[in-house]
C-alpha cells in the first residue's frame, strides 16, 4: 500500500471556537499518527470565520510537540503572502524541534482581495509573479547557500523537505524544473490533474533532493460504518464548499441529509464534479475508490482531506480508512 497522509484545515465549526478547533486538530493528529498516516498537513488561509490555519508554523508546533513520529508539513504555505527568509526561519525552527519530521509545501495563489493585501502589507499579485525566484532564494536559505548574503538562524543547513503543490499547469512544470515531488489539489480542482502529473513527469529533472518524480494527489474521503452515513457526514464540507464559491462563507454547519437534493442545477453539478477526487462510503466503498484514483494517477502518495462537524466522526474515518486500504 502507498502511504497515506492527513490534510486538515483547522475547521471551526457552527456554535464552535477556534480553541475547540485547535484541540480537535491536534487530537485528528494523533489519532493519524497512531493510524500509521505518514504525513499530517496543515493549508494556510486568511481571514475565514471557518479556517483557523493562518498561523501554519505555530499550528504545526502544536502539532509536533503532540505527535512523536508523523511528518508534519504545510499543505501549503502561500509564498506571496510571505517573504523567504521569514518562512526559512519559521520551518528552521520547526526542523530544529522536530529533527526529520518537517515538509514545506509551497503554493502561489494569493487568495486574497484588497484588505487582505493591506493586511499583509504586500502586493500579493506582484508577488505571485515572483514565486519562482522565491522559491529558489528560500531553498538556498535552507540549504545555507553563502550567495544568499544572509544566513538564516534557524533555518540555514535545516533538514526541511521541499514540496511544490499545484492545481495547475504551473506548479508541474515548476516542480519538475527543481526537481522537486509534487503534491496536486485534486480535491477541489480536479481540471487539471491528468494534464499536471503527465507534465511533471515528462519535464522532471532530477536533484540533489530528487532523482525521479514523486506525486501525492489529494482526495476527499468520508468512511463510516455506512454508505449513507458517510455521505451525510460529507454534507458539512459540501455547504461550506458551496457558499465559498457563491460568496457566503461561514464555519463549519452540521450535516444537512439529502442536502444535494436542495441545490441548484449548477451546485450540484459542481459537487458532481469534484466527486472525481473522492471517496465517500462504507469502507469497502472508499478502498474500491481509492484504488481506482491510485490507478488512475500512478500517484506516489494519497492525501486525504475531508471536515465532519462532529471532530470524532473525522476521528472514526480516518481510522476506517486506513483499516480499509491495508485490506487486501
Amino acid at each position: 500500500m502507498i502511504p497515506l497522509s492527513v490534510l486538515d484545515l483547522v475547521p471551526v465549526r457552527e456554535g464552535g471556537t477556534v480553541a475547540e478547533a485547535m484541540g480537535a486538530t491536534t487530537a485528528l493528529a494523533r489519532a493519524a499518527e497512531r493510524a500509521g498516516y505518514a504525513r499530517f498537513w496543515v493549508a494556510e488561509h486568511h481571514a475565514m470565520d471557518g479556517i483557523a490555519g493562518g498561523a501554519t508554523a505555530v499550528v504545526l508546533a502544536q502539532i509536533g510537540n503532540a505527535t512523536g513520529t508523523i511528518r508534519i508539513g504545510s499543505g501549503g504555505i502561500m509564498l506571496p503572502n510571505h517573504t523567504p527568509f521569514q518562512i526559512a526561519e519559521q520551518f528552521g525552527t520547526l526542523a530544529a524541534l522536530f529533527p526529520g519530521r518537517v515538509d514545506l509545501g509551497l503554493g502561489r495563489a494569493p487568495g486574497a482581495g484588497p484588505e487582505l493585501q493591506r493586511a499583509l502589507r504586500k502586493d500579493l499579485h506582484r508577488a505571485a509573479e515572483m514565486f519562482p525566484h522565491d522559491v529558489v532564494e528560500l531553498r538556498a536559505l535552507l540549504a545555507g547557500d553563502p550567495d544568499t548574503g544572509l544566513r538564516a538562524t534557524p533555518g540555514a543547513g535545516a533538514d526541511v523537505t521541499l514540496w511544490m503543490l499545484g492545481s495547475s499547469l504551473f506548479g508541474a512544470r515548476l516542480a519538475a524544473t527543481l526537481g522537486l515531488p509534487y503534491a496536486f489539489a485534486s480535491h477541489f480542482a480536479p481540471d487539471h490533474l491528468d494534464g499536471a502529473l503527465a507534465l511533471y513527469r515528462r519535464e522532471f529533472q532530477p536533484s540533489d533532493a530528487l532523482d525521479r518524480p514523486h506525486v501525492m494527489a489529494a482526495m476527499t474521503v468520508f468512511c463510516a460504518a455506512t454508505d449513507a452515513e458517510a455521505a451525510l457526514l460529507a454534507t458539512s464540507q459540501q455547504q461550506s464548499f458551496v457558499r465559498l464559491r457563491t460568496g457566503n462563507p461561514g464555519k463549519l454547519p452540521p450535516p444537512l441529509p439529502d442536502y444535494a437534493d436542495t441545490l441548484p442545477p449548477p451546485a450540484r453539478a459542481m459537487l458532481d464534479h469534484l466527486g472525481q477526487a473522492s471517496a465517500i462510503g462504507a469502507p469497502a466503498t472508499v478502498r474500491a475508490a481509492i484504488r481506482a484514483f491510485i490507478a488512475r494517477t500512478g500517484a506516489d502518495e494519497i492525501i486525504i482531506s475531508g471536515a465532519t462537524f462532529d471532530p470524532e466522526a473525522r476521528i472514526r474515518s480516518i481510522a476506517l480508512t486506513m483499516d480499509a486500504l491495508a485490506k487486501a
